[in-house]
């Protein structure tokens, strides 16, 4: 049975990049799709060092569609439709491949634009444990960097390395606040540095921290090599 062509929805962290992990198995995956957001605090998107999926993409070995988006609420979605239109037209992709975990909010929104467009939606990690989720990343050497904090007492967290020694951390923090132990309430963000299908290991060379009005914390990439 012919593979059906797909497009993942790609921001460079952790969910979206454990999505592609299963999705290079059960589909013939076209290329990746980047929303660049000039809104920080996105509804949809992920923004933390999100213009360097483009580096990302090289070492997957997959073209990338980068589109940008000014991120106001339900607005940036026609710009997402935009981008998965683009995808459909020159990749024939049939189906869109989403790292969403539990916002009901994201995914049915790309349900939506999806089912406009006649294409299938898969959610290879929907609804997976949290803990869980870390685990696997571990388990299968995914090389992945916090590069965004967002709650309380987690400022330390920030440019760690998910690991054993992360994931007990996690969720001593879980257990006093009731965080979501994976960052889907937008606790913390993600960049992937090297997983099973990236050819080679990215290096931070050179980076910054940003501090945001709320308090928030960026790991801001200066310079990112192959």
């Amino acid at each position: 049975m012919k593979k059906l062509k797909t497009a993942v929805l790609f921001s460079g962290g952790k969910d979206s990049c454990l999505a592609l992990y299963y999705a290079l198995k059960f589909s013939d995956m076209k290329c990746l799709i980047s929303l660049i957001s000039k809104n920080p605090e996105s509804y949809m998107f992920h923004t933390p060092n999100i213009k360097f999926t483009e580096i990302q993409a090289k070492v997957i070995g997959l073209p990338i569609i980068q589109q940008k988006t000014k991120g106001e609420k339900e607005l940036e979605l026609k710009d997402l439709e935009k981008a998965i239109k683009k995808a459909k037209s020159k990749y024939k992709i049939k189906g869109i491949v989403t790292g969403a975990i539990e916002s009901v909010y994201q995914a049915s929104r790309i349900q939506k634009i999806c089912k406009k467009l006649k294409i299938e939606c898969f959610n290879p990690i929907w609804q997976k444990d949290q803990f869980e989720l870390l685990e696997e990343i571990v388990k299968l050497k995914f090389d992945v960097i916090v590069v965004g904090v967002f709650a309380q007492d987690l400022e330390n967290f920030l440019g760690r390395k998910i690991d054993k020694s992360y994931i007990e951390d996690i969720k001593k923090i879980h257990a006093k606040h009731k965080i979501n132990p994976a960052g889907e309430g937008g606790e913390f963000e993600t960049f992937v540095v090297n997983a099973p299908f990236f050819k080679k290991k990215l290096k931070i060379e050179k980076s910054h921290v940003k501090k945001d009005k709320e308090g928030g914390r960026v790991l801001v990439f200066d310079r990112l090599v192959i």
